[in-house]
């Protein structure tokens, strides 16, 4: 299938006409093929919706509340076949993208209440006879980027709130995962989003996210990838003063102590570390346990490890599915030999799946390095795959020194039964999310979604706490005085 731009309402090719294709990461078939398109493509979309946000800006919230309630609607009618569709196009386990999808129901039925709940709030002014208040209003264009891990929910934390708080929206969606940027849009043209409210154009960062970035028709960034690119991001949107949220990357860790109950830690430290194959934000890949019980779990964590059943996620039995592609795979296995050559234990895994039936897609084994220190690269770089990290701490304190000893500050967690050490946890990890006796992952929408350091530069999304970006206060003073009343001056 050959997909399209979106542009001012309208389904167009490319003005060069290049496409690539879209792979099956587990068996290397074709998915679809995308649009490479360049920066003419981006500014027709960047006019399209200057253009819309005059018209968009002045809907009611509630209207626009309510064509999200029927984006919410489609998606849950739809939830089974776009899972499976993602499954196809990125990798991860059929039960992963189904909840990848239901994260886009719940924002699109939770900002579609914001639409009547975007508050803002009145105070009393210091004069007589003056009423003051603050609203909150839309800012312009976003562009909203995003990568393939989470191609649906991430595309749904961003769009959805830009949208509610009456802004328009230039969607470039990562190459890797074009066909359910595709079909969000669809959905939301169905809905009733009027043309030119939403754009979607396909194409690299280089030719269409640098547009994104420079050109004064977008006001607002928001973009979720690497540190790197981040830092990029930041840097060449702001030389044009534009609002930029970033959600970068992290090195998130799992604390087990001594008294934690061991199976649901274990549970836990294999769904948060090898689930979509080690491909989130929020992802396990450091392990800092209890000098009391190091040598227990690694001989429990070992065995389940390799239990796990690598396959295409579409199958029943399929626990790890592939990595998105041979860069990635590339990239892990060289975090691997640096973790041997600093001396790590590999306890298991460590290479490319060699089962011929996995040969053409980009299957790595979960691997476990045990005798890792705090300063190794391998606990301290994000390597985004399936490679886990145990470091063994003396007590709470060195766990939590070592747990902050990194760049990045998204998601850490702890297993204890201590109510003491829990508070102490909670008060000390400097992360933007804490898990008590829960692994890394599993954010939910109505709460911020954010980090701390190199995780990202203070915004933080969904819950009311997206409001705060695709928003700005304006501040209403109403004299109804009769006579000019001059703040702040002395009268007597």
């Amino acid at each position: 299938m050959r997909l399209h731009n979106y542009i001012g309402g309208q389904w167009v090719e490319p003005k060069q006409g290049g496409y690539q294709q879209d792979i099956d990461p587990a068996n290397g078939k074709i998915v679809a093929e995308v649009p490479m398109s360049d920066g003419d493509d981006a500014r027709l979309a960047i006019s399209a919706a200057r253009e819309a946000f005059e018209t968009w800006r002045k809907v009611p919230g509630p209207k626009r509340g309510e064509i999200l309630f029927r984006v919410g609607t489609l998606l849950k009618e739809r939830k089974e076949e776009l899972a499976q569709y993602m499954t196809r196009e990125m990798g991860k386990v059929l039960m992963e993208a189904r909840g990848d999808v239901q994260e886009g129901i719940d924002m699109a039925f939770y900002m579609a209440g914001e639409g009547r709940r975007s508050f803002g709030y009145t105070t009393p002014s210091e004069l007589p006879n003056k009423f003051a208040m603050a609203t909150r209003n839309p800012i312009g264009v976003a562009g909203i980027i995003t990568p393939w891990n989470f191609p649906m929910a991430i595309p749904t934390w961003k769009i959805f709130p830009a949208l509610v708080c009456g802004n328009t929206v230039v969607f470039k969606p990562a190459v890797e995962t074009p066909y359910l940027a595709y079909q969000l849009v669809k959905i939301l043209e169905e809905a009733g989003v009027p043309a030119g409210v939403v754009n979607l154009v396909f194409g690299s960062g280089t030719e269409v996210g640098e547009v994104l970035l420079s050109d004064p028709g977008v006001d607002l960034i928001s973009f979720t990838g690497s540190n790197a690119t981040g830092r990029h991001v930041a840097a060449t949107a702001g030389e044009h003063l534009k609002r930029v949220s970033l959600e970068l990357g992290g090195k998130n860790a799992i604390i087990v102590m001594d008294d934690a109950n061991m199976e649901l830690a274990v549970e836990s430290i294999l769904w948060s570390a090898f689930g979509t194959t080690g491909q989130r934000c929020t992802a396990c890949s450091r392990l800092i346990v209890h000098e009391g019980i190091y040598d227990q779990l690694k001989t429990i964590l070992k065995s389940r490890i390799a239990s796990l059943r690598l396959g295409h996620g579409l199958e029943e039995h399929t626990d790890v599915g592939p990595l998105i592609n041979q860069q990635a795979m590339e990239k892990v296995h060289r975090y691997v030999q640096i973790g041997q050559s600093e001396g790590a234990e590999l306890v298991i895994g460590g290479g490319p799946a060699q089962d011929d039936q996995l040969s053409s897609g980009h299957f790595y084994l979960p691997t476990l390095f045990a005798g890792v220190t705090a300063e190794m690269r391998v606990a301290q770089e994000e390597i985004f795959g399936p490679v886990l990290a145990m470091i063994k701490v003396k007590d709470l304190d060195e766990a939590i020194r070592i747990n902050n000893a990194v760049t990045y500050g998204l998601s850490s967690s702890i297993f204890t039964q201590d109510v003491n050490k829990t508070f102490q946890a909670i008060r000390d990890l400097a992360t933007g999310i804490v898990y008590i006796n829960a692994g890394t992952t599993g954010a939910e929408i109505h709460l911020p979604f954010g980090g701390t350091r190199g995780t990202g530069n203070g915004h933080r999304e969904a819950g009311t706490a997206a409001m705060d970006f695709f928003s700005e206060w304006k501040a209403v003073y109403v004299d109804f005085s009769g006579q000019l009343q001059r703040a702040q001056i002395d009268t007597e």
